[in-house]
């Protein structure tokens, strides 16, 4: 029985075939893996505003430093993008080779929107994140927000919501606060603290809301409506806090050492 002198051919070209890939393939990797492909320069830029105010080309030496390995074309750009995008004030990242030795980082910082609970701040989309306070600008003023965990878009939404109202009396909200009851307390720029209560729109433990309680936004228009008249009525004496949880008004508390301490609108 003999072999078919084609099949035999085909299959013998076939191994030479394969043998010169694999010589070449080894050859590439030889020449891939040699020092003078090896990643030279990062270039930073931001992906949505002019400028980078808070991310510079060294932290992200320092965050890169030893976390990933690789030259040129070997190194993993979704390490790199991950190792980027825990760096404080960094948002979203994206990575791109740039021939010959460069990477190219695009960057979406983290755009601070109040100070958060303890230690955290909280952006313009309500995400929380870490970051060094202590870099943020002399002339920032940030509001100090507060709540459970996971409320950061509900207190920001209503941080915003309560910031309109106030804006056209020349107020800021200097501090907004929701308790694990959704109890909400807000601190004015003039000192004036407001007990409004719960929340009946976003309170889930309570989703009937209480007999006879005013919806949120319309405890807090009350106020607003009233204050001009108020403010005149007092003069130059100061309110401490006022309570806006009544059904049919609302009550205030004076500084001390005035004569009137309480009144109830």
């Amino acid at each position: 029985m003999f072999a078919d002198p084609r099949l035999t051919n085909l299959i013998a070209n076939m191994l030479a075939l394969l043998a010169v890939m694999a010589m070449i393939a080894g050859a590439l990797a030889w020449v891939i893996g040699r020092p003078y492909f090896a990643v030279e320069r990062i270039e930073i830029a931001s992906m949505v505003a002019p400028s980078l105010q808070y991310v510079t080309p060294a932290n992200l030496s320092t965050a890169l430093a030893g976390q990933v390995s690789g030259n040129f074309f070997a190194i993993d750009l979704d390490q790199v993008r991950e190792q980027i995008e825990a760096t404080p004030w960094v948002r979203h990242a994206s990575v791109q080779r740039v021939w010959p030795d460069t990477l190219r980082v695009q960057i979406e910082e983290q755009q601070p929107l109040a100070l958060w609970n303890e230690n955290q701040m909280i952006n313009t989309w309500g995400e929380a994140f870490n970051a060094n306070q202590g870099e943020l600008s002399d002339d920032s003023q940030l509001p100090q927000l507060n709540g459970p965990p996971n409320s950061e878009r509900l207190v920001v939404q209503r941080y915003a919501e309560i910031a309109r109202w106030f804006a056209p009396l020349q107020l800021r909200v200097r501090e907004a606060t929701l308790s694990p009851r959704y109890a909400w307390e807000v601190q004015l720029s003039d000192g004036v603290r407001l007990h409004l209560g719960r929340d009946q729109a976003a309170d889930t433990t309570d989703p009937h809301g209480r007999s006879g309680a005013l919806p949120f936004a319309a405890r807090i228009e009350r106020f607003v409506q009233a204050w001009p008249k108020l403010s005149k009525r007092l003069g130059t004496r100061m309110i401490a806090s006022a309570d806006l949880r009544y059904p049919n008004g609302f009550a205030i508390s004076l500084v001390p050492d005035n004569p009137l301490t309480t009144s109830k609108q």
